[in-house]
């Protein structure tokens, strides 16, 4: 098998079509077609299910075609990080960050990195879990930071726990309960949820069950927190929501946060990372420095 096959398997999954494939590739049909038939034949099954409308990856062609994109992505960071050595050009890490992630952790982190990996460009992409888990393992992100899944983690993924992130109940301006200050005064309360189930931004972990009250009402579910931000002000509802998060953008945006006297919970960031791939050393050297301000973080809440 061939790089060129697995270029040719992706194509397909793409275009649909043995002649735009052909063209995307530069190649001529028989040749696709030659190509298509030997990768069939090493693999002994059919990869592509052919139509009059065109062509679409059979079970087990959709099954290589996962392999292949992280091969191929693979490949071409490895040979990012060689031209990098050799020629100090221009590589790039992506790392997915949750809200808190972004305010808390990224800011300083990434301006040190890239105050002595100048040449090094950081993607930062806006990540909440367990997506995030989900590119990481694809390939499309070098690393993120976020909370830990409450099902865990498979050996694939290697975990550091950096920094706690605590939470706020937030509400508008005005809300009827904006003054509560114990969870039992929220039993009436329309929530929303935000991000996944079971996920930071969900009422659930409130434990309000627990103090013998009903299960929270959710009303609107919200995937991120920027549209969260953008609705709960025009809303009679409460919503979980990251307290630098909160700080950042709910004043300035109509919110207040309510003044529960009660314990909230707070959410861990942890860090993640692939065990079958090696890091590149610009992403190991981001890395250390993401753990050098989680550790800054916790010396400033001692001193504090």
């Amino acid at each position: 098998m061939r790089l060129q096959h697995l270029h040719l398997l992706l194509t397909l999954a793409q275009t649909g079509s043995l002649r735009a494939s052909a063209q995307a590739l530069n190649v001529t049909q028989p040749a696709l077609t030659k190509a298509l038939k030997q990768l069939e034949e090493e693999f002994g099954t059919a990869l592509v299910v052919r139509t009059p409308k065109g062509v679409h990856l059979a079970p087990a062609g959709e099954l290589l075609a996962a392999r292949a994109a992280t091969v191929v992505r693979e490949i071409e960071r490895a040979r990012e990080e060689v031209t990098w050595h050799t020629q100090h050009a221009q590589a790039t890490v992506s790392v997915g960050v949750s809200p808190a992630a972004a305010l808390m952790l990224a800011p300083r982190a990434v301006a040190r990195f890239q105050s002595r990996w100048p040449q090094v460009r950081v993607r930062l992409v806006d990540a909440l879990y367990p997506k995030a888990l989900l590119q990481l393992r694809s390939g499309e992100l070098d690393l993120a930071l976020g909370p830990l899944p409450a099902t865990g983690l498979g050996p694939d993924l290697a975990v550091l726990p950096l920094t706690d992130s605590p939470e706020v109940i937030a509400a508008r301006a005005g809300h009827p309960l904006a003054k509560s200050r114990r969870l039992v005064d929220l039993e009436s309360a329309s929530w929303v949820l935000t991000g996944p189930l079971h996920g930071p931004g969900d009422p659930v972990h409130l434990g309000l069950e627990a103090l013998g009250l009903s299960p929270p009402r959710v009303m609107l579910e919200c995937e991120s927190f920027s549209t969260l931000l953008a609705v709960l002000p025009g809303m009679d509802a409460v919503a979980l929501m990251p307290k630098r998060f909160f700080d950042s953008h709910g004043p300035r945006n109509g919110l207040v946060a309510l003044p529960i006297a009660d314990a909230l919970l707070q959410t861990t960031i942890h860090l993640f990372c692939r065990t079958d791939a090696p890091l590149t050393l610009p992403t190991q050297r981001l890395k250390d420095g993401f753990e050098q301000e989680a550790k800054a973080l916790r010396r400033e809440r001692n001193n504090t």
